[in-house]
């Protein structure tokens, strides 16, 4: 996984969503237009928590979202959550 240039403040999170699926389990091939965004996704970076909350997760977690939950960023050509 290469290096963020990004270092979110808090208790905030970098996802990097996982690739839509290609094909239903029994076999038929989805069209781009008809995909659903991804909510799965992969932490790149997180911050470090606040006085209250101490972060449970870190960077290479695998972790669900809703499928309108955060802000969608670009860096680096790369998009993110």
């Amino acid at each position: 996984m290469s290096e963020v240039k990004i270092k979110p403040l808090a208790d905030r999170v970098l996802v990097l969503p996982m690739e839509a699926e290609e094909k239903t389990s029994s076999g038929i091939f989805i069209p781009d237009t008809a995909k659903e965004k991804p909510q799965r996704g992969t932490i790149v970076a997180a911050g470090p928590g606040t006085k209250d909350v101490t972060m449970e997760v870190k960077v290479g977690d695998v972790v669900l979202y809703g499928k309108y939950a955060g802000t969608e960023i670009t860096v680096d050509g790369k998009d993110y959550l």
